[in-house]
C-alpha cells in the first residue's frame, strides 16, 4: 500500500509540493508504514499457525484486508479535507477499491490531481483484486495462496492457469497490465490527456466507474466513447478468456457457454434500447447510447454516456435487470455473475422436468462438464443469499433514509454489484453524499460483500469465525 501511494503522491506533489493534498499523502504513507510494522511485530510468532490457515481463515483474512485497506485508503482524502467525515472518506475509498463507483463528492472537478488520480487507482487495484496482488508478488504462500485466492477470486469455482496460485495471479496481473496500457494509448490517441487517460483506464478496465468529470464519459467524443465501450466488454470477460487468446488460442472464447450468453445478452439488448430510444425517446444517436449504457451496466463499470435515468421506464427497468446478472465469472465485473444466472436457470429447469418426471435423470451441465450437487447447491446458496442482501439493504435504506422505493431498490443493488449509479436520488446524475451516517455504512457493507461474493464478509459476522 505505501509504494502504490507515491504515484498519487507525485501528482500532488508535482502540483503543489508543500499543499495539504501532498501532506496527507505522506501522513498516510506513514501511518501506513506504522501499521505495517506493528502487524509484522504482532504476527511474527504466528507462522506456525498461518501455515495451517484453512478456507474459514482464508475468508476471515481477505474480509479483514479489505476493511483495513479501505481504512487506510481513506486517509488521504479525509487528511486533504475534503470530506467533513471519516465516513466519507471510507465510503469514497471502500467505493473505489470495490469497484463500485458510487460517490458522495458533488464536484470532481475542482478537486486536486493528487486525489483525483487516486480515487481512480483504488479502482484498478481492487479490480483484479488487491489480495491477488500480494499473492503475486509475496514470495510462495504454499497452499495458503490458495484459499486467499479463492476467497477474493470472483465467479462459481476459482480457475488457474498454472498448478501454482502465485503463477495464476502472476499472469493474470500482467494480462490486466497489458490491456489498461492498451485502452491508455487508444485514450491518448483519442484526444485525452495522460492524466484522464490513465484514471478512466483504472476506472473501465477495473470496471469501476470513477471519472476526472462531473458529467463522466458524456464529456468526451465518440471515439472515446466506443474505446471505452469495447474495453469495458474486454473487462466483463473471464481474464481467462484473455490468456487463451494471447496463448493462440481464440476459438476457446467462442466454445465458453458463459462468454456465448454474455454476448447474448449484448447482442439482444443493445438492439432493443437502441429502436426505443430512436422511436419512443427521441434520442440522438441512440445505437451508441444503448450500447454504452448497457454494455456499462451488464459489466457493473457505471460510466454514463447521458442521464438514463430520464429513458423510458421499460428501459430502466431493463438495467435494473442487467444489474443483478453482472459480468462473467473470472472478470473484473460484479453482480451474481452470468454463470451463476445460467445455473440457476437450469436448476430450476431440472427442478421442473423431475417434477413431472420423478425418475428422469437431468444431471446439469456448464460448458460440457457435469455440475456436481456441491457445487450446485453452492450456487442455489449463493443466489439466495444475495437476494436477502438485497432486500435487507433496501429495507435498511427506506426506514433510515425515508427515501422513495426506486431509490432504495436501486441504490441496494447498485452497491451489492458494484455499479455505482442506480434510480432516482441515486441516479445517473446524482450521488452518494445526501445519505445519512447509517444509510453510508449500509452501502459499504453492500460493497464490500458484493466485491468478495458475499462469504468473505459474511463470515466475520458469524462467532464460528473466530473460534479455533
Amino acid at each position: 500500500m505505501c509504494f502504490v501511494l507515491f504515484t498519487p503522491l507525485m501528482w500532488a506533489a508535482h502540483d503543489d509540493l508543500y499543499s495539504t493534498e501532498t501532506n496527507a499523502f505522506i501522513l498516510t504513507i506513514l501511518i501506513a508504514l506504522l501499521l505495517g510494522c506493528v502487524g509484522r511485530w504482532i504476527f511474527s510468532g504466528s507462522a506456525r499457525n498461518f501455515e495451517n490457515m484453512n478456507a474459514k481463515d482464508g475468508l476471515a483474512v481477505v474480509g479483514l484486508a479489505w476493511i483495513v485497506l479501505s481504512g487506510i485508503g481513506a486517509l488521504p482524502i479525509f487528511f486533504s479535507g475534503l470530506v467533513p467525515s471519516f465516513t466519507d472518506a471510507f465510503f469514497e475509498a471502500a467505493s473505489g477499491f470495490t469497484t463500485t463507483g458510487a460517490s458522495i463528492l458533488t464536484d470532481i472537478e475542482i478537486l486536486p490531481r493528487g486525489i483525483v488520480f487516486w480515487r481512480s487507482m483504488t479502482h484498478w487495484l481492487g479490480g483484479m483484486g488487491i489480495v491477488v496482488l500480494f499473492v503475486a508478488l509475496l514470495p510462495s504462500l504454499g497452499y495458503n495462496a490458495y484459499h486467499l485466492y479463492r476467497a477474493e477470486a470472483p465467479g462459481v469455482t476459482a480457475e488457474r492457469i498454472s498448478p501454482r496460485i502465485k503463477e495464476t495471479a502472476k499472469i493474470l496481473w500482467e494480462v490486466y497490465l497489458l490491456l489498461s496500457l492498451a485502452e491508455t494509448i487508444l485514450l491518448m490517441v483519442g484526444g485525452m490527456t495522460f492524466f484522464d487517460a490513465a484514471c478512466h483506464t483504472f476506472g473501465t478496465m477495473a470496471t469501476g466507474g470513477f471519472s476526472t468529470r462531473n458529467a463522466s464519459i458524456a464529456a468526451f467524443s465518440p471515439f472515446i466513447q466506443w474505446v471505452i465501450i469495447v474495453f469495458m466488454c474486454f473487462a466483463g470477460m473471464n481474464f481467462m478468456l484473455h490468456v487463451q487468446v494471447l496463448s493462440g488460442r481464440p476459438l476457446s472464447v467462442l466454445r465458453n457457454e458463459e462468454f456465448r450468453y454474455y454476448a447474448g445478452i449484448l447482442v439482444v439488448m443493445i438492439p432493443v434500447f437502441a429502436l426505443v430510444l430512436k422511436y419512443v425517446h427521441g434520442l440522438a444517436d441512440p445505437v451508441r447510447h444503448a450500447a454504452f449504457q448497457v454494455v456499462s451496466i451488464l459489466t457493473t463499470t457505471g460510466f454514463c454516456s447521458t442521464n438514463s435515468d430520464v429513458w423510458p421506464n421499460v428501459l430502466r427497468f431493463g438495467l435494473v435487470m442487467l444489474m443483478f446478472i453482472g459480468g462473467c465469472g473470472g472478470s473484473t465485473g460484479g453482480g451474481m455473475k452470468v454463470s451463476r444466472i445460467v445455473l440457476s436457470f437450469k436448476i430450476a429447469l431440472r427442478s421442473i422436468v423431475q417434477g413431472i418426471f420423478p425418475n428422469a435423470v437431468s444431471p446439469v451441465k456448464f460448458n460440457g462438464r457435469m455440475i456436481s450437487r456441491e457445487l450446485l447447491a453452492g450456487v442455489a446458496a449463493f443466489f439466495i443469499l444475495y437476494i436477502f442482501l438485497f432486500f435487507a439493504g433496501t429495507a435498511l435504506l427506506l426506514v433510515s433514509e425515508h427515501c422513495d422505493i426506486e431509490t432504495a431498490l436501486s441504490a441496494s443493488i447498485a452497491s451489492l454489484s458494484n455499479i455505482g449509479p442506480g434510480l432516482s436520488r441515486v441516479g445517473a446524475t446524482q450521488n452518494y453524499a445526501w445519505l445519512s451516517f447509517f444509510g453510508k455504512w449500509v452501502c459499504v457493507v453492500l460493497m464490500l460483500a458484493g466485491r468478495l461474493e458475499l462469504y468473505a464478509i459474511l463470515a466475520l459476522f458469524l462467532p464460528a469465525t473466530w473460534k479455533k
